[in-house]
């Protein structure tokens, strides 16, 4: 059913323009769906690893402070080292960018000074970092403010569009002279510069090169600059490992971990502030130059900061704007739409503004008419952030998966983590072909089926050549043959993981791509593809031993590793322990033990039958306990922001279990699904340590949305969105072509469980738990009866109303 516009007051700029601090949500200007606040101090504690500067949508640029952290900032850090021009969104490697760190500071440079220019390290940005105040720090969509205290007093600020961005530095009233330092040679903690070259062009142009090391060991990768100041420069030099050089404009090139920067004088005698106008790129100098030209500047100046600034918030208020909630505090908004802001802001731009970009094979190509994306955190993505995006935005899913195609074509196998224009071989299991299936079950390949399946059919039958950086399937030769990836440390890796070094969660997410990928064999017609590949989704089985028992609980049945030569694995002196972390990445046999939901009947057969698999959910969950106070969770699930070993409970920190809430669906018991969902909510919050965990790319943030709306993805292929009850009264979201999907929900109350009655859908009521990919298309309305007390044997209890494995996967 088509629908129009919605009935939602239009969004008010000033909502989005409202001062957000790290500690409490935004003021509200207006009730209800119009005002959408965004707070982006959430997860910069506690190893969220989200970054407060400035960016834009899906944008290649960011600014943003740099202090201790290896992510960039951290609220608890006392000084910031600088401003840097390029992040990554919760992510959890050391090497994060941060790449060209600028502060603004005061005093004497020369001789003695200051900073002195007989002594390289006066130009550590660990030394001169400035002390800055959390009063009126300002972190918004599109726009960053913070009051650095040294130097005599100077706000600084940040605004950001797709390719070029912008800082104002207003300096202490009566201040002479101002300096603005540029460091090339560092940049994050310990995100390791290798190299660079700057240049001093003008009298208000600076550009160069920075090369870094970055990402989990990754490859090297170069980022070019150009950044052009609105005021004259009436001093300047160059620094490196020897000193400072005053009046030199270069160029000079530095090394490996060598001092290098710039500094530049400006007279504030007719004003206070200065505003510098940057651009980078991965192609060349050339591109840095049209990015600015394209986005930074203005009938030949450097467009001005507030222009800019608008701009920039005018565009988050469209992406906004698109999900409209009714009901909760200023809290729960802020918290929601910090989670759409934080989901909005990767993959990458990665081409620049006229269609140029670096590809895998270090070559340099062209995107015409569509957008090239970078930064693929696959393992994390392909969870619930790909399917978010495919449903908000479809016309950027069909460009990210065309990038995929891209880098296979050019790069020589598929990505598994890609990083800038590298493969970092980072995580395991197969995460592109879940990631690209449901693309392709979403529309996003639509006459690249073939290309697509073809790569992914290479992909799921071989190993790429050793003379390439990816490394793929990398358990494959031991999966075919045997049916299983075999744990082996020894084997060789590529980078910094491999498959085979953990041989049981390899397996289980091999079965998982296998299942995905017979989805769309079936539907191109390749008959025996589809059968052989619904064979292997049941290769999970291969790693489950029944004879593993976890002492504590009781509980018998569990993945477990398998050595060459198929025995199984067995920790010296001990056994093997389903607690313990060999064979499984980042997680335990606990954890990964749900990561079946393309056979969950014959999951729970293997546990004992349905009933003993509830219980052993009830148990995972620790479900009395956070049925008697959602706080509970703090204690039975979080450990700690890493805790993904040792463990038998949930981690809602990480990826492997991330789906798990929804087995209770799955198995007959959705108002339990509604109980861990309403107490893992409680983890996400208005304030720095709001993420639970790495935010990676916005892959925690879509999972949060999702259990907010009241929907979400069911195993990769499937089509499928399993339904529960949403938190919110009342939302609304834009689809293509002017339709809108309405999900009510009048009993909800946040902070409150209530349970599903009754589920009506178009006008219709609806008894399955899910929704098919191609009714949300179609629009209309999702309704919920809601009840503060659960009906165990009413809405979604029955076998006939839950998903059947598909054809060729039997319990």
């Amino acid at each position: 059913m088509v629908t129009t516009r919605p009935r939602f007051a239009p969004l008010l700029l000033a909502a989005l323009l409202l001062p957000a601090t790290a500690q409490c949500a935004a003021p509200a200007a207006a009730a209800g769906a119009s005002s959408m606040p965004v707070n982006t101090f959430i997860g910069t504690q506690d190893e969220g690893n989200t970054f407060p500067g400035a960016a834009a949508p899906f944008g290649k640029i960011q600014v943003s402070p740099i202090a201790d952290h290896y992510a960039g900032y951290r609220y608890s850090d006392k000084r910031i080292r600088g401003f840097g021009h390029s992040f990554l969104s919760g992510a959890g490697c050391w090497e994060q960018g941060g790449q060209l760190s600028v502060l603004p500071v005061t005093g004497h440079i020369g001789p003695g000074g200051d900073f002195d220019t007989s002594k390289a390290d006066s130009f550590d940005h660990k030394r001169y970092a400035a002390e800055y105040s959390h009063e009126g720090e300002v972190g918004q969509a599109g726009y960053y403010q913070v009051k650095l205290t040294s130097y005599g007093g100077i706000t600084a600020e940040a605004t950001a569009l797709t390719r070029a961005a912008a800082e104002r530095y207003t300096f202490a009233s009566g201040t002479a002279t101002g300096h603005v330092l540029l460091n090339l040679g560092q940049a994050n903690e310990r995100h390791s510069v290798i190299g660079s070259e700057v240049k001093v062009l003008d009298g208000r142009s600076v550009e160069g090169r920075i090369v870094t090391k970055s990402f989990c060991g990754g490859a090297k990768y170069s980022t070019w600059f150009r950044i052009v100041f609105d005021q004259p420069v009436v001093a300047h030099g160059i620094w490196d490992d020897r000193g400072g050089w005053p009046g030199v404009d270069g160029p000079s090139q530095q090394g490996e971990a060598k001092p290098h920067g710039v500094w530049l004088s400006f007279d504030l005698g007719k004003g206070t502030a200065v505003t510098a106008v940057s651009a980078i790129s991965h192609v060349d100098a050339e591109g840095a130059r049209i990015n600015l030209q394209a986005e930074g500047m203005e009938a030949g100046k450097p467009l001005a900061f507030d222009a800019m600034k608008a701009k920039a918030q005018r565009e988050w208020q469209r992406e906004l704007s698109s999900v409209r909630i009714e009901g909760g505090s200023q809290d729960d908004r802020t918290v929601f739409y910090t989670a759409l802001y934080h989901a909005l802001l990767q993959p990458m731009t990665g081409n620049d503004a006229d269609g140029r970009y670096r590809g895998y094979d270090d070559l340099v190509h062209s995107a015409k008419d569509w957008t090239y994306y970078e930064y693929f955190s696959l393992w994390d993505t392909y969870r619930a952030q790909n399917q978010l995006l495919a449903l908000l935005r479809p016309q950027r899913a069909r460009d990210i998966a065309n990038s995929v195609l891209k880098i296979r074509e050019q790069g020589g196998w598929l990505p598994r983590w890609g990083y800038a224009s590298f493969e970092t071989n980072i995580m395991t299991g197969d995460p592109v072909t879940p990631f690209l299936v449901d693309l392709w079950r979403f529309g996003a390949l639509k006459g690249r089926e073939r290309e697509a399946y073809a790569a992914l059919r290479e992909n799921a039958f071989g190993v790429p050549a050793f003379s390439i950086r990816p490394q793929g399937r990398s358990g494959n030769p031991s999966y075919l043959r045997d049916g299983f990836v075999q744990y082996d440390r020894s084997f060789i890796s590529k980078g910094m993981d491999t498959d085979p070094h953990h041989g049981a969660s390899a397996t289980l997410e091999y079965a998982l791509a296998d299942s995905a990928l017979a989805h769309m064999a079936k539907a191109l017609g390749h008959g025996k593809d589809a059968q052989l590949l619904a064979q292997r989704a049941l290769n999970w089985r291969k790693v489950w031993d029944p004879s593993v028992v976890d002492a504590p609980t009781g509980q018998r049945g569990f993945p477990r590793p398998r050595l060459p030569g198929g025995g199984w694995f067995a920790d010296v002196g001990s056994g093997f322990d389903p607690r313990g972390d060999h064979g499984f990445h980042e997680g335990t046999a606990w954890q990964y033990q749900w990561l079946v939901p393309q056979d969950v009947p014959g999951l729970a057969a293997a546990m004992g039958g349905t009933a003993q698999a509830q219980r052993r959910l009830d148990q995972f969950f620790d479900y009395d306990a956070v049925l008697a106070d959602p706080a509970a969770v703090r204690k039975s699930w979080v450990v700690g922001p890493y805790s993904y070993y040792s463990q038998f409970r949930y981690n809602p920190n990480n990826e492997p279990d991330l789906h798990a809430p929804w087995m209770y669906t799955l198995m007959g018991q959705p108002w339990k699904t509604t109980t861990v969902l309403r107490a893992a909510e409680t983890l996400f919050a208005n304030g720095p340590s709001g993420v639970t965990g790495n935010d990676d790319l916005g892959t925690m943030s879509a999972w949060y949305l999702f259990s907010a709306l009241g929907m979400y993805p069911d195993a990769p292929g499937s089509g499928r969105f399993l339904l529960h009850a949403p938190r919110f009264a009342r939302a609304e979201i834009d689809l293509p072509q002017g339709r809108v999907l309405r999900i009510e929900a009048p009993e909800a109350k946040p902070g409150e469980r209530r349970f599903v009655q009754s589920v009506n859908w178009a006008g219709r009521p609806l008894s399955r738990v899910w929704l098919d990919w191609e009714q949300l298309q179609a629009a209309g309305t999702l309704k919920y009866q809601l009840a503060p007390q659960p009906d165990t044997a009413g809405w979604g209890t029955r076998g006939r109303d839950l998903p059947r494995p598909p054809a060729g996967i039997t319990p």
